[in-house]
């Protein structure tokens, strides 16, 4: 998996935060009300004790210290999400979103604190193709899409025909029952960021895999109701964060060390 920012020796130091502190924006204690879905490990999800961790949880506490802000989460489902905060119903909403200029219309984005590729996850015994143009090949072949999920979404048109009411193209409401669907043989393929997929492939205990090359790339950001006076402390937390290395520990903790599923 590829990741904007790099493993280095910064990353033996989890969080690094202190050294520019003073140089960041003091919020005076505020409370931020951050929501999310927990559906998308290892960002965010629930634990086997059913508590909510993740890449973004332990980002956005970093934040917050730096920022002398009090954290407050809230849930709710992917579609929901964009609306609710374009409203300022929410601060702040994470969940692995990828920055989209249509997007912009909506919410206000930081800047990129990740950045991902997207991947085919396929059945660990899948030997029918090895590619997109071999999937695209085999009109027995099956793929799950979750609508509104762009660029993702657009790309299983992408790698068919182009026509997104291909009977190839099983849609799901949400990307969990997808995912469950290629694990019981109802599909054959699904799309996930690099994020995601290398999150369920660890968690799989040897049943799901990645093949072929990645199709697309994106760049993940928080999003913020349009003007919201947030944006800027939280860009210069990320930018904080990224010179010192924790960006690269939290990579690190949650890519490489964290064990998904123990």
């Amino acid at each position: 998996m590829k990741l904007t920012t790099a493993f280095g020796a910064a990353a033996l130091t989890l969080f690094a935060t202190t050294s520019l502190a003073q140089d960041l924006p003091d919020l005076g204690g505020k409370e931020i009300v951050v929501v999310t879905e927990n559906a998308y490990p290892p960002l965010q999800f629930l634990d086997k004790s059913g508590a909510a961790v993740g890449w973004e949880y332990d980002a956005m506490a970093e934040v917050a210290k730096r920022l002398n802000a009090v954290v407050k989460y809230e849930n709710t489902s992917w579609d929901a999400m964009i609306p609710a905060i374009s409203e300022a119903q929410y601060d702040i909403g994470m969940t692995g979103i990828t920055i989209k200029e249509e997007r912009m219309e909506m919410v206000d984005f930081s800047d990129a604190y990740m950045r991902s590729e997207m991947l085919m996850m396929v059945r660990a015994d899948e030997t029918r193709f090895t590619d997109a143009a071999s999937f695209a090949a085999d009109p027995n072949l099956l793929v799950s899409a979750q609508p509104g999920t762009s660029p993702f979404y657009a790309a299983v048109y992408d790698i068919l025909d182009g026509n997104e009411e291909n009977p190839r193209i099983i849609k799901f409401e949400t990307f969990g029952a997808g995912l469950e669907a290629l694990k019981s043989g109802d599909v054959d393929l699904t799309l996930s960021d690099s994020t995601g997929a290398n999150g369920y492939v660890g968690a799989s205990n040897g049943t799901l895999k990645i093949i072929g090359e990645p199709l697309a790339s994106e760049d993940f950001g928080f999003i913020f109701p349009k003007g919201s006076d947030l944006v800027e402390p939280v860009n210069a937390a990320i930018a904080a964060m990224q010179a010192d290395g924790t960006l690269d520990a939290l990579n690190q903790k949650w890519f490489v060390d964290y064990k998904m599923g123990e």
